[in-house]
């Protein structure tokens, strides 16, 4: 067991690595009533190119393939829901997939050991067949088309698809309707044998638990199911070109206001670990001086009439892509965008902002810890990107003006930027 410890914050993360690969991580938080436990995946939407391990031909499978994995793996082959397996003990359970990772969960008050049971049991014991596969379909399909009826996605993708040209971020989470039609039992067992081995997955339980009992009890459940070791897996990407796919993209919905988002396509990707860690944190940064809801651009926009309170600018990524979103209701896009172009460069970025901004990101660390599920989320997201979790204050601490102004003067350029709008049924 490995135990690691951040005298700022207070806290310490306890690890233990089997001989199956498999990360056991546990964060002791006494006092806290809830415990929140994941067993998750390095394995998502973006995960469609491949080489399984041990075979030398490239696997190509449907878009939205590990959304619909995860889907399946709550059905029983006895017919029952794993659900209620959770719930007859006082539990609740949820999964989400993303771009890169898959990520099964419960909380609980109680009765811990039984419920982290269950969850590496059923994770472990997946079950296909062509009847439930078929069935699943329709049920996704329903999904897919409700993301299709709703603005907020249809914004937020319509931009992917005009920042990236062939990088599969571009694409829907869940796939599409024809690409879920063509996925079979034999497609989501072999993609199922090459993501949930072990070496690919981490165990992460935090709350009031003992962390010997818990690695004891992960330890006792994997070696009695026998894994062998497995090679690495090579994940093949097409690629992409630097510059954008389309400078702007507009869609026509049933909505009251414009809803404009303006994105930043990230071509410094690559990184990992504490690279990666400090290029978003730069990132993260960058956007609160110049869109945060105290800096100055933000409430002159504001006070224009322009943009509204949920306006916000974010920046997301991971090791092969990375953007900047800036968006939210308008009541005139074209000024907006036209605002946004001439402010965001002229903006004045000061260091006495910045030290401001880097003691409430303290903050916010610390306050990370108070809340299992957040903390569960946050850890999962880096540790499948190499980063480490406790040497996040480090990293903010060591980041200057002069970072923010580097990243500024090569993320905000024309070349990499699109608009996405989604516009009334009787715009002008």
């Amino acid at each position: 067991m490995d135990k690691r410890s951040n005298a700022v914050i207070g806290e310490t993360l306890y690890t233990e690595r089997l001989a199956s690969g498999l990360t056991i991580c546990v964060v002791k938080r006494p006092g806290m009533k809830k415990v929140f436990g994941t067993f998750a995946t390095h394995y998502g939407s973006i995960d469609n190119t491949f080489v399984v391990p041990g075979s030398t031909g490239v696997t190509d499978v449907p878009d939205g393939i590990a959304h619909f994995l995860e889907h399946k793996m709550f059905e029983k082959e006895d017919g029952g829901d794993v659900f209620n397996d959770f719930a007859a003990l006082g539990a609740s359970s949820n999964a989400y997939t993303d771009y890169t990772s898959t990520t099964f969960l419960f909380s609980t008050t109680g009765h811990v050991q039984q419920n982290l049971e269950i969850l590496l049991d059923f994770v472990q014991r997946p079950y296909f067949t062509t009847e439930n596969v078929e069935k699943e379909k329709g049920i996704i399909e329903q999904e897919i088309r409700m993301y299709l009826d709703m603005p907020g996605d249809r914004l937020h993708s319509n931009l992917m698809e005009a920042l990236y040209s062939h990088h599969p971020v571009r694409l829907d989470i869940a796939g599409s309707v024809e690409s879920i039609r063509t996925i079979t039992p034999e497609m989501l067992y072999q993609c199922y044998q090459t993501f949930y081995h072990p070496s690919n997955m981490v165990v992460f339980v935090t709350g009031d638990v003992d962390p010997e009992a818990i690695f004891a009890q992960v330890r006792r459940n994997q070696e009695a199911k026998g894994f062998g070791n497995q090679a690495e897996i090579t994940r093949i990407f097409p690629d992409e070109p630097l510059e954008i796919k389309k400078p702007r993209v507009e869609q026509r919905m049933p909505v009251a206001a414009p809803l404009f988002m303006m994105g930043f396509k990230d071509n410094a990707v690559g990184k990992q670990g504490q690279d990666l860690l400090r290029h978003e944190i730069v990132m993260g940064l960058m956007w609160q001086m110049l869109l945060g809801k105290s800096s100055r651009v933000y409430a002159e926009l504001y006070q224009q009439g322009l943009i509204n309170d949920r306006f916000q600018a974010r920046y997301s990524g991971g090791i092969t892509y990375g953007m900047s979103a800036v968006g939210g209701e308008t009541l005139d896009p074209d000024l907006l965008q036209r605002e946004l172009e001439q402010r965001l460069p002229e903006a004045t970025l000061r260091s006495e902002d910045l030290a401001r901004l880097k003691q409430k990101e303290m903050g916010e660390m610390i306050g990370l810890f108070q809340s299992p599920e957040d903390l569960g989320y946050v850890f999962n997201s880096m540790y499948f990107r190499q980063i480490d979790l406790l040497s996040y204050l480090d990293v903010l601490n060591s980041i200057t003006i002069q970072d923010v102004e580097r990243a500024r003067e090569g993320h905000l350029t024309a070349q990499v930027r699109s608009v996405s709008l989604i516009l009334p049924l009787e715009h002008p």
